[in-house]
């Protein structure tokens, strides 16, 4: 019986991915243009998001300031959730709404990217984020799920929406790994000059 639990998770993940690759090709490649134009202009990425999103935030700036699976020049990233003070001062201070928002508008350049990621598209940290991003002129990849909540409208022409088609948090969260390995992976291959 728990065995069959087991397993059936992994079919339910199999199943979404597989279903989702067509779906996400297009606004995962979109992105990855945009990461592109960011770091090969001298620019820089600040992703944000919290709990499970926190810490795909994380991961994906030690993938891009270290290195993803080749050896390649260092890239401008930072997690802006990873320094206690700032986030507790500005949360104690102001409003957790701000924690982002306000490192945004501290580091933010034109021409840099906010990876903003938030499962339901409803955080409200996450969306005062793009909203600073968005007086920076920053351009914003965000990923989400559940149809992208008020991100989705939060949104700009120029932003990339990544929306995993999915109700479910673990699932939404097992695709968006998924989707910044593949930026990861994409971008490294461009700027080493690898063959599409």
């Amino acid at each position: 019986m728990l065995e069959q639990r087991i397993q059936q998770h992994f079919i339910d993940s199999a199943d979404l991915k597989y279903q989702a690759a067509e779906a996400l090709s297009k606004p995962i490649a979109a992105a990855v243009q945009a990461l592109l134009a960011c770091v090969t202009s001298g620019g820089k990425v600040l992703a944000c998001g919290n709990g499970g999103s926190a810490a795909d935030a994380q991961h994906f700036a030690a993938e891009f300031v270290g290195r993803y699976e080749r050896e390649r020049p260092e890239l401008a990233a930072i997690a802006l959730t990873t320094d206690s003070s700032i986030l507790t001062a500005v949360a104690n201070d102001y409003d957790f709404r701000r924690v982002f928002s306000r490192q945004v508008r501290a580091l933010g350049q034109p021409g840099d990217v906010l990876l903003a990621i938030s499962t339901s598209g409803n955080s409200a940290n996450v969306l005062d984020a793009i909203e600073a991003a968005h007086e920076r002129e920053m351009v914003v990849v965000a990923l989400t799920g559940r149809g992208g909540g008020r991100m989705a409208h939060t949104l700009r022409d120029t932003d990339v929406h990544i929306c995993v088609p999915h109700e479910r948090t673990a699932r939404i969260q097992e695709v968006h790994i998924l989707a910044l390995h593949c930026l990861c992976d994409a971008v490294d291959a461009q700027l080493l000059g690898e063959p599409e």
